[in-house]
Parts: structure tokens; C-alpha cells; sequence
């Protein structure tokens, strides 16, 4: 008898291919498999919410499919997405399973596939392919969804306001008043915020300041992708009136938006305090919205305003342009609106006249 990666192992005859050993515990080795998995998403510099978000999903997608990755067959991947769909997951849900699995498959590939061969006699082939990996967005994914309109956010903003003098915590309330502006004048992520702390915020950074998103989302398997995202549209103010007024009564931390503990906000917590207080606004449910939606918003109403499509896509942190495109979802007087534009600038270069 012999240890192998920290599992009991009873050797008999194995021969890559032809034979499985006999006595290894599938269950444990699939555990040591996520452990270093997880492990080399920490080599690699993800953040510890990414980790902990993305191994639950993980763990799930495992127990849905009720066996080792290395036995899993397309039929399993058919039916284990057959039934996230029939429990009404959104396509993005159904993806974010699907790509779960599909990348702790591609590691055991990298690093274990000659292991599991000789432990199990098993050849590691991808069960994920062309016709069970779900759509990037399907007709029902939000962001298909036009996101909430300038007039909406304003009056969201305008009863944040109002609600810091008659809240029972001043600082919390203050606290959501500047973190959801901030999510979307920055058109941050809600991980993104989280993460912020004291010293990410620069003031004397360009003309109008400028956040340090040091925890950028990864893109194409890189780790976080850093990046300097201005302070437009007043929010320099937010945040100084913030820092200054607001901060120093919840407990010292480096954490920018912090909870009453002084610590991180969970992206989770980010979401159900927002549709908390579209609640206490009283606005019926077709008009809330996701933290998510206002970074659409941001890039939507920045577009719509005549801002750059490059600029928006540096701003927001997208590998591309298409990317950012699929977050742009213009008014349905967009068209008309633009036309009017051209037409005014038009006339008013052959007259001489100011456009009006």
C-alpha cells in the first residue's frame, strides 16, 4: 500500500488504460483535484470573493452531475443542463455551470490526466461541446433588458438622497447613497466596488480624479485586470463628501464601501441592499433594477451622450469593443434624436448660425 496525493491507495496490477487500480477513493481524489484547482486560482491572482463565488458554482454543477468529472459523459452535460433549464435558470446561469465544469475539466487535462488514467483507467475527453455548452445570451438574458432610463436613476438617486436626513443610521445610509452612484457614474462591477478601499480613490489624479480598480475582472483565463476609471459627472464630490463626512463613523479599515463591521461588502449583500431600498421607494417590481443594470446604464446613457465607444469600453474594463457593445442599449428615439443632431449641425455650418 502506497500514498498518492495524500489518498490511500491499494496497488495492484494498473496499466494506463487497460486496467483501473483498485481501492482509490473517487470521491476523495475528485477533492484533492478541486483543492489544487482552487489553489492555482490563487497562484494566479484571483480575488477571494472571485474564488469563492466560482467554487460554489463548481461544487454544484459537481453534485448535479452525481459523478467524478473524469466519468462524466455528454449525455450526463444533456441532462445536467436539460434540468438547469426546467428549474427556469437563465441562460447566463446555465453558462456559468456549464463553464464551471468545463474549466476544472481542462485542469484535470493539464494536470492530472495521466493520473487519473493509470488510477482509473480513464482517457479525459470533454463532455462539453457545440450542442450542450448554453448561448453567451439567450433571448431571455438581461441584457437584453434596456437598462433603467437617466430620469429613472435620477429619481433613485434623488430618494437615496432624501432618505440620509430621516434614516434611523445615518451611515449606512449615507454609505448606499455613494456606493450605488458610484456604480454608475464609474460603471463599476459589484465585486469591483466591494473591493474598493480608501487609498483606490485619487483625487488629484486627471482633471476630474480617478479610481484605481485594482480587481478588474480577468479576461481569456488572465488574472485581475487593474485599471483607472475617472470620476465623472460629480462624483468626485460624492466621494469627498463621503471620505470626509461618512466614512470615519463606521470602524477603521482600509475598505472603502465597508459594512457596519468595517469590513467587505459581498457583492451579494450589494445586490439584495438595492432591492431592499427600491422596496422602501415603493416603486412597483417592473421598475427595479440590478447593480448590474446601472453599469449598463452607465455605458448606455455615456453612448447615447456622445461619448467615445473606445473610451466607454476603457472605462468599463471590456477586452472589446463588441463586448461593451452588447451593454449599449439606446432609446427608442435614439435614431430620431441622433438625426435631429446631424440635421441642426448641418444647417447651421451652411448658415453660419449656432445649432440649436
Amino acid at each position: 500500500m502506497v500514498e498518492r496525493s495524500g489518498l490511500r491507495v491499494i496497488t495492484g496490477r494498473s496499466v494506463a488504460g487497460l486496467e483501473p487500480a483498485v481501492g482509490v477513493d473517487p470521491a476523495a481524489f475528485q477533492a484533492a483535484c478541486v483543492d489544487a484547482y482552487v489553489a492555482s486560482w490563487t497562484a494566479r491572482g484571483f480575488s477571494r470573493v472571485t474564488i469563492e463565488n466560482d467554487t460554489g458554482v463548481l461544487e454544484r454543477v459537481l453534485v448535479l452531475l452525481g459523478r467524478p468529472a473524469w466519468e462524466v459523459t455528454v449525455e450526463d452535460m444533456d441532462r445536467a443542463v436539460g434540468r438547469l433549464a426546467a428549474d427556469g435558470l437563465a441562460c447566463s446561469t446555465r453558462r456559468g455551470y456549464v463553464q464551471a465544469f468545463k474549466g476544472f475539466h481542462r485542469f484535470l487535462q493539464a494536470r492530472k490526466a495521466v493520473e487519473i488514467q493509470a488510477l482509473f483507467g480513464v482517457r479525459l475527453v470533454s463532455p462539453v461541446d457545440e450542442f450542450n455548452a448554453s448561448r453567451h445570451v439567450g433571448d431571455e438574458s438581461p441584457a437584453l433588458l434596456a437598462p433603467p432610463t437617466p430620469e429613472r436613476v435620477s429619481e433613485f438617486f434623488a430618494f437615496l438622497r432624501s432618505r440620509i436626513a430621516t434614516a434611523r443610521k445615518y451611515a449606512p445610509a449615507a454609505r448606499d447613497y455613494a456606493l450605488f452612484r458610484t456604480l454608475y457614474h464609474a460603471g463599476l462591477r459589484a465585486d469591483e466596488a466591494a473591493q474598493l478601499e480608501r487609498a483606490d480613490v485619487h483625487f488629484g489624479r486627471g482633471p476630474f480624479g480617478k479610481l484605481h480598480v485594482r480587481f478588474g475582472k480577468a479576461a481569456h483565463t488572465s488574472g485581475p485586470r487593474p485599471r483607472w476609471v475617472p470620476m465623472l459627472d460629480g462624483l468626485d464630490l460624492v466621494l469627498r463628501w463621503y471620505l470626509t463626512d461618512v466614512r470615519d463613523r463606521f470602524p477603521d479599515s482600509p475598505v472603502l464601501f465597508c459594512d457596519e463591521s468595517g469590513g467587505d461588502l459581498h457583492r451579494g449583500t450589494i445586490r439584495n441592499r438595492l432591492r431592499r431600498l427600491m422596496e422602501v421607494e415603493g416603486r412597483p417590481a417592473s421598475e427595479w433594477f440590478s447593480p448590474h443594470a446601472l453599469r449598463r446604464a452607465c455605458a448606455t446613457h455615456n453612448y447615447e451622450r456622445g461619448v467615445d465607444l473606445v473610451a466607454i469600453q476603457q472605462m468599463l474594463g471590456h477586452w472589446t469593443v463588441s463586448s461593451t457593445m452588447r451593454y449599449v442599449r439606446p432609446s427608442a428615439t435614439f435614431i430620431e434624436d441622433a438625426y435631429r443632431r446631424a440635421v441642426s449641425t448641418t444647417v447651421a455650418g451652411l448658415s453660419g448660425k449656432d445649432p440649436l
